[in-house]
């Protein structure tokens, strides 16, 4: 295939993918492998194919470009659900930020339907890659409330640890929430499981009445009402970046 261009604007077509917010780099050699991305009309397979910025690039057909990041933050609220689209017709979380970017945007890591609290959308695939990855311990801390007062006895368990079906489970810290009664916990988590806050109470007998995440990957909700969301400043992304 005849390309034209300097090779000083070059970039390779995973990191390409990657910055159109498709996936990550690795995830992108894989789509490559196996046919599923072409270049001005022809497939590329090449592990290491570099690209212009003017060359046409499609993945499953869908034209591509390789954007601007872009990283958008959401207080999400209740009966919105974590996905893209929704087969059911259910609200999604796209609509909340519809208007925040032209880029294609998606969501890192995903809330329940009834969880509260921050959800971060970008285009970056390495960067939702990185903090959805269980090897980086990227921290979340949730205030809970439950339907009755916790024990002491039970706060010491979760911060010991103990086993679900999918294995063991322990927070990084636990403690009662100031002026909040004793129904009402704090707990920093960097565990990415299913549901797991939920589960852990569930397990000690205790049902979830509200559960809010209020702090992820160092971002907090300072200034930011529920259903508001806003464009990270630039250290957050440094900050975010450097993450190992």
């Amino acid at each position: 295939m005849k390309m034209t261009g300097s090779t000083d604007t070059k970039i390779r077509l995973n990191k390409y993918l990657a910055h159109a917010g498709i996936c990550s780099r690795r995830e992108a050699d894989t789509f490559i492998a196996t046919g599923n991305v072409s270049v001005n009309g022809k497939i590329v397979t090449e592990m290491g194919f570099k690209v212009n910025p003017t060359d046409e690039v499609r993945f499953n057909g869908e034209l591509l470009k390789a954007e601007k990041k872009e990283y958008v933050l959401l207080n999400k609220p209740k009966n919105f659900i974590t996905t893209t689209k929704d087969e059911k017709g259910r609200r999604t979380v796209m609509e909340l930020v519809a208007k925040a970017s032209k880029s294609r945007l998606v969501p890192v890591g995903r809330l329940d339907r009834n969880t509260t609290g921050l959800l971060l959308f970008t285009n970056d695939g390495d960067l939702a890659k990185k903090l959805t990855h269980p090897r980086h311990g990227v921290s979340k801390l949730y205030h809970v409330v439950l339907n009755k007062n916790v024990k002491a006895a039970d706060l010491d368990k979760i911060r010991s640890g103990f086993q679900l079906d999918d294995g063991r489970v322990k927070v990084d810290e636990i403690s009662y929430i100031e002026q909040g009664g004793k129904s009402e916990v704090g707990i920093k988590i960097h565990s990415g499981k299913n549901r797991i806050v939920r589960r852990i109470f569930e397990h000690l007998g205790y049902d979830v009445i509200r559960l809010d995440r209020v702090l992820f990957a160092g971002l907090t909700k300072k200034d930011l009402p529920r259903g508001h969301w806003r464009h990270l400043r630039q250290q957050e992304i440094i900050n975010l970046q450097m993450i190992k």
